[in-house]
């Protein structure tokens, strides 16, 4: 029987009646990790035989497996969209990441998701990564609904000294540390490794978490963004060392860059476990956009593409970060929760990154109904529990006035005007090759499958066994193949130019054509002008991008060598 959107609305609403009351001391943790530029391809779930990920295969196999979520184009309108649940063009912010001397931030009229869920009871804790604005006090973390934040305010840093060097061409070189405990400077971190460190924290925070107040993590991993000129990618040694079998040596030290990321992970889980908080939280994974990955000959970009490249890959897809293309804004994500233990999949449901905010408030308790209606996100909590259709059926990709490129989605259909940096990001990009057996085993018996495989036999729906993990390596198996994308990009590779005429509309159907080869919009042209019109209403809403000239008295010279707030 074919479920109408109105028929839908109804089978959602009536769904959330039915469900029985959740008792105020049951709202679930959440511990949401953001990844920074991690490819598609460069996790194991998504059948990349190169960097295993047993840690996050084993959370992915067990838990939803999102294949239809998509992000913004790059960091920072990325972050806005899940902190605010509105399209960033709604806030002038859909434009370039923040540098670290613009005096600029996400609006401060905007009320964020760690404030909703404050409102709701929750301890609100962020780690990591913030990249919204920090020229006034106004806008850093603690002052935007966080109790506390341990990380940086800037857009990115080294792995071992925290430091961000900006190039700025009136004023020179910026050079600060960028590195804090709320307002204080955390100047011990120095020389020790960015992920462990991040992670070290979350497992502190996690172990002295109150039992009667439930948790919300914001963990934004520095991981597996490129660092300063000279040292772009770092990893400890030993970590390297266990990827001899990758040959290019960027290549290499991003695979170990991600098994740190795996590693953290698995030690969140672990910790989560021993506080005995596990069975009642839930974790969402995702990437903030895809990888700005590497050019034909292994080398990084040129100087006038707006990415520096970090060796990750989003293969099969076409594109990179910084693109409209799949492989910029399609994210590699999955949700865990107990209750998705029993019935894992992969999912194909549509999601956009605004809709975290009003289906985690709905996951945790509170009425979506009550949120303000000029959100872009839709709750998706109980489409997601129930395996209901998604409620969304447009997605708004971006629109750069500046930049002059949109994109938006409809169903399976997805239109786009216009290219990133005169189309020289349009190609295939980080295609990589089998290189290990991909082990299964490994993945039922990492940090992470043993925490779930001792979780399910104390949840209440577990049924002789076969209920939590997976049953047996053939069932894991079968969910990698179903994650895995399969398609047939050109034979070009990052020379493939794209199929729109210069100045042309692109229409692809990507149930038919995943990878975005084949141009049909002569052929629908019914769809290409349904899409347009759509891409016209959204343009009316547009707030032209508030990018502004940057301060040299941000200059971090002034200021102890640390980047810090610089306006009052």
């Amino acid at each position: 029987m074919e479920v109408t959107r109105s028929s839908l609305w109804f089978l959602v609403a009536l769904a959330a009646v039915l469900q029985p009351a959740r008792p105020q001391t049951s709202k679930p943790n959440i511990v949401f990790i953001l990844a920074d530029d991690l490819g598609w391809n460069d996790l194991s779930f998504h059948g990349s035989d190169e960097i295993p990920t047993p840690n996050i295969d084993a959370l992915a196999f067990n838990g939803v497996v999102l294949n239809n979520l998509y992000t913004q184009p790059v960091c920072t309108p990325s972050r806005v969209a899940l902190m605010t649940g509105k399209y960033p063009i709604k806030l002038g912010m859909q434009g370039p990441p923040t540098y670290g001397a613009e005096p600029n931030g996400l609006p401060l009229s905007e009320k964020l998701l760690p404030e909703y869920l404050r409102e709701l009871g929750y301890t609100t804790r962020a780690i990591g990564k913030w990249h919204l604005g920090f020229y006034k006090q106004a806008y850093t973390p603690t002052r935007r609904g966080f109790d506390s934040h341990f990380g940086y305010y800037t857009g990115y840093i080294s792995y071992y000294d925290y430091i961000l060097q900006d190039v700025y061409q009136n004023f020179g070189e910026f050079h600060g540390f960028d590195m804090r405990r709320n307002d204080t400077i955390a100047w011990d971190v120095a020389g020790k490794y960015a992920t462990d460190v991040f992670t070290d924290e979350a497992v502190r925070l996690i172990k002295e978490q109150p039992a009667d107040r439930p948790l919300f993590m914001y963990l934004a991993h520095v991981a597996v963004h490129t660092g300063n000129r000279g040292k772009n990618l770092e990893a400890p040694q030993s970590e390297i060392n266990k990827f001899n079998h990758i040959l290019d040596p960027n290549r290499r030290t991003y695979a170990a860059m991600v098994s740190k990321l795996d590693e953290s992970v698995g030690r969140v889980v672990e910790a989560l476990t021993e506080k005995k908080m596990l069975q009642n939280t839930i974790i969402v994974f995702m990437s903030d956009n895809g990888s700005p990955s590497f050019d034909s000959s292994g080398r990084g970009f040129g100087p006038n593409v707006g990415v520096t490249a970090n060796w990750g890959s989003n293969f099969p897809y076409r594109g990179i970060k910084n693109t409209l293309w799949e492989g910029g804004v399609k994210s590699a994500s999955f949700i865990w929760a107990p209750q998705f233990q029993e019935n894992p999949r992969v999912s194909k449901q549509l999601m956009h990154i605004t809709d975290w905010l009003p289906t985690l408030y709905s996951a945790a308790g509170g009425n979506a109904g009550f949120l303000p209606k000029n959100l872009d996100g839709y709750d998706q909590w109980t489409s997601l529990t129930l395996n209901l259709p998604s409620l969304r059926n447009f997605v708004l990709l971006n629109i750069d006035e500046k930049q002059r490129y949109a994109g938006i989605l409809k169903d399976n259909w997805k239109l786009i005007v216009g290219s990133t940096a005169n189309g020289s990001l349009d190609g295939f990009f980080g295609a990589t090759r089998p290189r290990t057996p991909y082990n299964a085993t490994a993945v039922l018996y990492s940090p992470a499958g043993r925490a779930l495989a001792r979780l399910s036999n104390s949840l209440p729906f577990a049924t002789g066994g076969t209920a939590g993990p997976m049953s047996g390596v053939r069932d894991l198996l079968a969910m990698r193949y179903e994650s895995t994308v399969r398609c047939n990009p050109s034979p070009e590779g990052p020379r493939a130019r794209s199929p729109c005429p210069a100045g042309e509309a692109c229409l692809f159907d990507l149930v038919a054509d995943p990878c975005e080869t084949n141009n049909v919009a002569k052929k629908y042209v019914t769809v290409s002008g349904q899409l347009y019109e759509a891409l016209k209403y959204y343009r009316r809403l547009l707030v032209p991008q508030t990018n502004r000239p940057f301060d040299p008295a941000a200059n971090p010279a002034r200021f102890n060598n640390t980047w810090s707030t610089w306006m009052y």
